[in-house]
């Protein structure tokens, strides 16, 4: 979530025109995160969360994405997972334009993330991303990951070499990095729709329980280990003064977790640290990208390419999936 487009008193009065939420009394850009504008909206007696999606290199804004990601949300409430619901206009679509872009409005979604996860929490997340990763595959839908494994290279293409600041010859590493990952990388794996952004911004506790997932906009069909891979590199990492390395009680409870409703096959594992360095990667692209190409308007925090170069350069000295747990 962030605020790359900004609205004003006329974009509400459209809103209200648009939909029966009633009159809206306030409304405030969202900082977090780095990929879509994002606005809390209230009226008088409920909150709802506009999303603007940004014509950016990242993720899904084309319409099918969109309506890849309204069915999955709604498909996903009726089968007991917490998460945003997509509001209807008028005229009965998910989707509409604001700003010449296209846009919805969900459901506000009770509870807010935690600054820092225990182990506890980290059972059940575990628990609950197997939750979704079963119940998903009741849903008849598919969407390819755009930014899958097929898109790194594309993009590494289009990072500056002035991003070699942040460390040394980083662009000639990240290829080579790349090469090894393609060469490793797992073709058959059990697949099913993934959130594949589980970040700890995304993932609500109401009254200290876990409470649901948010922000399914990079969902799509995936590696089910692809998505634990990403849950290792940005819930189960600790920093030890300047440098990030593996919190081992939170990943092997992360992963302990998940393995109490669902089990990994010994592919899912023997394929783990690969999977956790090509996640690591991919954020380390997308990371350095925007850190090079987010404009100075935008309102938001942007995410340090370099806690990404560390976490890859760890997982470089791993090798099997016992290195992940304790």
């Amino acid at each position: 979530m962030a605020v790359f487009t900004k609205i004003n008193t006329n974009d509400i009065s459209y809103i209200e025109d648009q939909f029966n939420l009633g009159k809206i009394k306030k409304f405030k850009g969202i900082k977090k995160g780095i990929e879509n504008t994002n606005y809390l909206i209230r009226t008088k007696n409920t909150k709802y969360i506009l999303t603007i999606f940004e014509k950016r290199i990242h993720g899904g804004c084309k319409y099918n994405d969109l309506t890849f990601f309204m069915k999955l949300m709604l498909k996903l409430s009726k089968l007991k997972i917490k998460c945003p619901n997509p509001i209807r206009n008028k005229k009965g679509s998910y989707i509409f334009k604001l700003k010449n872009k296209n846009a919805c409005i969900v459901s506000f979604l009770e509870g807010k993330d935690k600054k820092q996860l225990n182990i506890n929490d980290c059972y059940k997340v575990g628990k609950n991303i197997a939750k979704l990763h079963i119940v998903s595959k009741k849903i008849k839908l598919f969407r390819k990951n755009s930014v899958g494994i097929n898109s790194w290279k594309p993009l590494l293409n289009k990072i500056d070499s002035k991003i070699n600041k942040l460390s040394k010859n980083l662009v000639g590493n990240m290829g080579n990095e790349l090469k090894y990952i393609n060469k490793k990388w797992p073709n058959k794996l059990p697949l099913g729709i993934i959130h594949s952004d589980l970040f700890i911004d995304n993932i609500f506790f109401y009254k200290k329980r876990f409470y649901g997932f948010i922000d399914f906009y990079f969902s799509s069909t995936d590696f089910l280990a692809y998505e634990l891979a990403t849950c290792i590199n940005a819930l189960c990492f600790k920093k030890k003064k300047s440098s990030f390395v593996l919190d081992k009680e939170k990943s092997s409870k992360l992963l302990k977790g998940y393995q109490s409703l669902r089990k990994l096959t010994l592919a899912e594992k023997n394929s783990f640290n690969v999977l956790c360095r090509g996640s690591a990667l991919r954020y380390l692209l997308t990371r350095s990208f925007d850190y090079l190409n987010t404009p100075k308007s935008a309102i938001i925090k942007i995410k340090d390419p370099r806690e990404y170069i560390q976490k890859l350069t760890f997982h470089s000295n791993l090798y099997s999936f016992k290195d992940y747990i304790k």
